[in-house]
């Protein structure tokens, strides 16, 4: 009789894992899923007009440094007696710009320069008091009569310089591509904060160049952007019909939009009264230069822009109305900040699976 082969069922014992190492990793990757919540949270806020910040203080008082208390603006009384100047630290068309003292604390007092434009610097302080704001540098004081703004002092400056101050030791750490597209972020969100602002929609009109552009914002110190210079803020109002020109002299170069620029040739002479005026949609168009500086050189860097390159070519149609409104190029750059921590952050939690 033929004999059946007899196969033996060898039950193997299931791969043992470590309940530890089962908790260890369960809780790195909440913990990094919790990370990168904070790290984003800041940045997912409500696109309502003005966004609020706990630190600020209610209309008409500020507190600076550690102080918890809120104190009001200083009044030309209290500037004359309590701030001391220091240097001169700038100079432009409108206004002198001096480091000053006020109790053991560094502030910044802005004088006028040129008694003719009066109503810019004027118009510039009506701005600061008006759009007091996590976006724009803390107002502290001012003297009306005397021509004297006094804000927050920031020891990093301008943007101008960010490239300069990101080679200081000190900061070398914050050379990275995330952090400086959290840069490009806080620029945009100024931006769309001044388009849908308190007032109503502002335009940026001091942004001829690049050069002139960050000379407007302001690098703090936890690496934040804060605008500084609301001399030329003109407001669109499309209901009443009015829209705005930047200034009274021709604009050139590929920087301004095309819209700015003297549309009837160069057999025509320049006339500002035969120049058409344009909306917000001019500032949209130089976010994509702002940002190609602020992302630097530096590893990673050319990941975002190919992944900002479709919002940034909105941003360049020579139609204004085809380009993305603000709120559009700040939600886009939100989500690829997202995109690419969660890429980022994926290697180190394959590793440990």
């Amino acid at each position: 009789m033929e004999k059946k082969p007899h196969f033996v069922r060898r039950d193997f014992p299931p791969r043992e894992v470590s309940s530890i190492s089962l908790a260890v990793l369960l809780a790195t990757v909440l913990l990094l899923n919790a990370l990168l919540y904070l790290y984003l949270n800041k940045f997912y806020i409500s696109s309502g007009r003005a966004e609020t910040d706990p630190g600020l203080c209610s209309f008409g008082y500020f507190k600076l440094g550690a102080v918890k208390n809120c104190s009001p603006w200083l009044s030309c009384e209290a500037i004359n007696r309590e701030v001391r100047k220091l240097k001169c630290v700038g100079e432009g068309a409108v206004k002198k710009v001096f480091l000053s003292e006020w109790k053991e604390n560094k502030v910044v007092l802005s004088q006028l320069t040129n008694s003719e434009l009066k109503e810019d610097f004027l118009h510039g302080l009506k701005m600061l008091k008006a759009l007091q704001s996590k976006h724009v540098v803390r107002l502290l004081g001012y003297c009306e009569q005397q021509f004297t703004i006094l804000t927050e002092y920031h020891p990093l400056g301008s943007l101008r310089g960010l490239n300069e101050t990101l080679h200081i030791p000190k900061y070398k750490g914050m050379n990275t591509w995330h952090r400086r597209l959290m840069l490009a972020i806080d620029y945009v969100s100024i931006i769309r904060y001044l388009h849908s602002s308190p007032l109503g929609t502002l335009v940026m009109c001091d942004s001829n160049d690049l050069d002139k552009i960050l000379s407007q914002y302001l690098l703090t110190s936890d690496f934040h952007v804060l605008v500084n210079d609301l001399d030329a803020l003109p407001l669109v109002n499309r209901s009443a019909g009015r829209l705005v020109k930047c200034g009274h002299r021709e604009l050139q170069g590929e920087f301004v939009a095309p819209e700015q620029r003297w549309p009837y040739g160069e057999e025509v002479p320049f006339e500002d009264d035969l120049m058409p005026p344009y909306d917000e949609k001019t500032d949209i168009w130089k976010i994509p230069d702002v940002s190609n500086f602020l992302l630097g050189h530096v590893e990673g860097s050319d990941i975002v822009r190919l992944h900002l390159f479709d919002i940034h070519a909105a941003c360049k149609k020579k139609d204004p109305a085809e380009r993305p409104s603000a709120q559009e190029v700040l939600d886009t750059y939100r989500k690829v900040l997202t995109l690419l921590l969660r890429e980022a952050a994926m290697p180190s939690m394959r590793e440990m699976l």
